[in-house]
């Protein structure tokens, strides 16, 4: 797989969650790939388990792509990950072996307030 080709790939994974769309969501992991977040101390794995683990969450979640990087075998998304109508802010780190993910990892952060002390060097992200 050529970068293009895993960018492609990864457009298609996070519209795919975005939809709800489970089947085409897990198409690019491998069978064998683990999944970790590391905040809850959870590790999943197999792409079956990840599937059943992600239909079986109850609440309303939608996702925004803010960017994707990488090169290779290792690709990051950044990402709002709505749920419920509550933006958390998502790091998924994907590594790629085969031209399949074989394992991501994703970090969760709540929005805060921005901190009076830098107002006078920042400027909002919209």
């Amino acid at each position: 797989m050529t970068d293009d080709d895993v960018r492609d790939a990864l457009r298609r994974h996070w519209a795919a969650s975005d939809a709800n769309d489970f089947a085409t969501e897990h198409d690019i992991y491998r069978a064998d790939a683990v999944l970790e977040y590391p905040q809850s101390g959870e590790r999943i794995q197999g792409r079956a388990h990840i599937e059943a683990s992600r239909a079986a969450q109850p609440n309303a979640k939608r996702f925004t792509v803010r960017r994707i990087l990488g090169a290779g075998d290792l690709w990051v998304s950044e990402l709002v990950m709505t749920y419920d109508g509550q933006p958390n802010y998502v790091v998924s780190v994907m590594e790629f072996e085969d031209s399949a993910v074989v394992r991501e990892t994703q970090y969760f952060s709540d929005p805060f307030e921005p901190g009076p002390s830098r107002a006078q060097w920042v400027e909002p992200i919209d």
